[in-house]
């Protein structure tokens, strides 16, 4: 029987065993971390360089692009070369960090989703009160209220995991290191423990769900008294795909969290996780900016004026 001090590395989960299907994994996974590294880059350097930008919403959107880049680029390289190099090997504190920083990541985005649905809410519903209640003092302290809460959260998640006896072995069900994963290898008396720390995440992350949605029901009534049929589809073309994106980022989240273990399966946990940790970071740019008017002929200029 294994415990966690003897294990030394994790074996992840292959995403194919032939050679062929494992190169095109890789050369798949590279395509999807070039496009999101490209166009969060991209939205971070216009908004930083153009002060027209530098309202609220950009700056919140300017954070996301960050937390969009550090979480592919946590999790993406490692299953890239695993995929490359035919191997299925993490080492024990590689795992650690891996699972630690991801945390951060999309539990910071979690909460900044929270702060711009908030944004939203005051922009639209409260527009006389915008300037006053979204100063840049208070914008950056949400900002940094939201980086701090994924901290704390990564560090309860990553204390609490690595805390725990192991005795199942070191194989994970997963391409990369995942805290249902690492608690199915705990000892029985110790797995509840482990989930009770879940649980309490997922409340945490329903309650910023059901804000969300009550401020975008908010919104909704609001923009349905706007007179104007080209000032209702403005108003609703910057809401929809936000709501969307956290729809899929959450639902997806807690499913991974909670799905019983007789519905769980190889396969299962693959395509959960890929839509929860690889597809936001990749469509978000498109979703939130590219259909953005200001932003794309921000971006318009900055090319030219590069080139």
């Amino acid at each position: 029987m294994s415990n966690s001090s003897s294990i030394t590395q994790f074996l992840l989960l292959a995403f194919a065993d032939t050679r062929e299907l494992q190169l095109l994994h890789f050369w798949l996974f590279l395509g999807i971390c070039l496009a999101a590294l490209l166009a969060n880059g991209l939205i971070i350097t216009t908004i930083a360089c153009d002060h027209h930008l530098h309202t609220p919403m950009y700056f919140f959107l300017l954070n996301l692009s960050l937390l969009d880049l550090g979480s592919i680029s946590t999790i993406i390289p490692k299953a890239m070369a695993n995929s490359l190099w035919d191997t299925r090997t993490i080492s024990y504190w590689g795992c650690v960090a891996q699972l630690f920083f991801f945390y951060i990541f999309i539990s910071a985005e979690c909460a900044l989703l929270t702060v711009m649905a908030y944004d939203r809410y005051i922009a639209i519903c409260k527009p006389l009160h915008y300037g006053t209640l979204l100063g840049s003092r208070a914008c950056v302290h949400m900002a940094a209220a939201a980086w701090g809460s994924g901290f704390l959260h990564a560090l309860l998640h990553t204390a609490n995991t690595f805390s725990l006896p192991l005795c199942q072995g070191n194989a994970l069900d997963q391409f990369f290191c995942e805290v249902p994963q690492i608690l199915k290898l705990s000892c029985s008396h110790s797995y509840l423990r482990g989930v009770g720390v879940v649980v309490f995440s997922v409340f945490l992350v329903f309650g910023c769900f059901v804000f969300i949605v009550v401020s975008y029901v908010q919104i909704f009534r609001a923009v349905l008294r706007i007179p104007s049929e080209q000032g209702r589809h403005k108003a609703f073309s910057t809401c929809i795909p936000h709501l969307a994106v956290v729809s899929l980022f959450i639902t997806t989240g807690t499913f991974a969290d909670l799905k019983s273990p007789s519905i769980s399966s190889p396969s299962l946990n693959l395509m959960v996780s890929f839509l929860y940790s690889v597809v936001p970071p990749a469509v978000n740019p498109l979703i939130y900016s590219m259909r953005n008017w200001e932003l794309k002929e921000a971006l318009r200029i900055l090319m030219t004026g590069c080139s």
